[in-house]
């Protein structure tokens, strides 16, 4: 076989000269995501400092432009402190990370779970620990040592949407946390909902759990929408477990999924799907709502993701392009640990590289 000529070389260097500009068509076109999003725990106050610094220089080059905080009770909050954890963010501790925020162009979304969530494992979280009055399943215990599955069909307590006197403390507590980050959107959370519409609730055993469903996010965003505030909610409740195969914890099967056509179209949808990338995102789209993908842990499901939201919105109708959003990395753990994870403090978990910290990495 023949020598290539030197020009080959040359072309080829010239090639690799240029790589950096030529490849990253698709990264060009991350950038381009109306939504490149970020979503985590916020700090407890003796790690706010670092987690300043994180979105002063980490989040801001890699141009993440919107910060879903979970709040939920790590907040001094001023109208129910008996909803307070023991250790607790300061108005001031949060003005540090909205300030941070506002240099670098990111929009700050608090979240509260709201409906689901109220408890995890053994545990009752604030809300009903404080107004046991308020649980969908007071006849349900909580038990000593926790485990799943159980008798009981427990992974997390509801409160019961109906209770006369639950709206008027979610409120409260919806004002004060946007107020406190000076946002204009909320983040209820609501997903994972397996105790609605129970058997045995007074107000609401008998009734349709797509309509409990859509009823309180009704609710929930209407009284946002009265305070020029937007309702951002976890999208797997809306989708229909059985028909999809996607089972009962990124979907739904006990008929909440219905409430995709009860509930209005300005409500953001945050589908997330971590060990697979599903393509539900069209759906929601189709159904007239925003959305964005939400990784978690597996860079490869996570790239195959920001190229399925690049694709969609590349190949959609003008109707429908803007409601394939983007993408929002999230962490389900305390912020320390993921900071201490992302700047090598520990050692990654036997894993093969799956932390949220190397997703991050990997998708901005």
């Amino acid at each position: 076989m023949m020598n290539p000529p030197k020009s080959f070389f040359r072309l080829l260097a010239m090639a690799l000269f240029l790589l950096p500009g030529i490849l990253p068509a698709q990264q060009k076109e991350i950038v381009t995501f109306p939504l490149r999003g970020f979503c985590i725990a916020a700090p407890r106050p003796a790690d706010v400092d670092q987690f300043v610094k994180f979105i002063s220089e980490e989040l801001v080059p890699r141009k993440v432009n919107t910060l879903i905080l979970r709040i939920d009770w790590n907040y001094q909050f001023v109208h129910h402190p008996e909803l307070r954890d023991s250790v607790a963010l300061s108005k001031d501790d949060v003005k540090k990370m909205v300030w941070a925020c506002k240099r670098g162009g990111i929009r700050v979304i608090p979240q509260i779970n709201l409906l689901g969530h109220q408890s995890w494992a053994g545990t009752v979280h604030n809300l009903l620990r404080v107004y046991p009055q308020l649980d969908e399943t007071p006849h349900v215990k909580m038990p000593e040592k926790y485990s799943w599955p159980n008798a009981d069909g427990l992974y997390c307590k509801s409160y019961c949407p109906l209770h006369p006197e639950v709206h008027p403390i979610v409120f409260s507590l919806m004002d004060e946390i946007c107020d406190a980050f000076e946002s204009d959107a909320f983040h209820a959370g609501m997903d994972e909902v397996f105790y609605i519409g129970d058997d045995k609730c007074p107000r609401c055993g008998g009734r349709d759990k797509a309509e409990l469903f859509a009823g309180e996010v009704r609710v929930l965003r209407d009284y946002l929408a009265q305070r020029n505030r937007q309702l951002w909610i976890w999208g797997d409740r809306l989708i229909d477990g059985k028909t999809t195969g996607l089972g009962m914890w990124e979907a739904s099967l006990n008929n909440t999924h219905r409430a995709i056509d009860m509930i209005p179209k300005d409500v953001m949808i945050c589908d997330w799907h971590y060990e697979r990338p599903d393509k539900t995102p069209v759906y929601f789209a189709m159904k007239g709502f925003k959305v964005a993908t939400c990784p978690w842990r597996n860079p490869s499901v996570a790239l195959n993701q920001v190229e399925d939201m690049r694709t969609f919105r590349r190949d959609a109708t003008p109707e429908i392009k803007e409601n394939f959003q983007g993408i929002i990395q999230t962490v389900w753990s305390d912020t320390r640990s993921f900071l201490d994870g992302y700047y090598g403090k520990k050692k990654d978990p036997a894993d093969k590289g799956n932390t949220p910290w190397n997703c991050f990495r990997t998708i901005y």
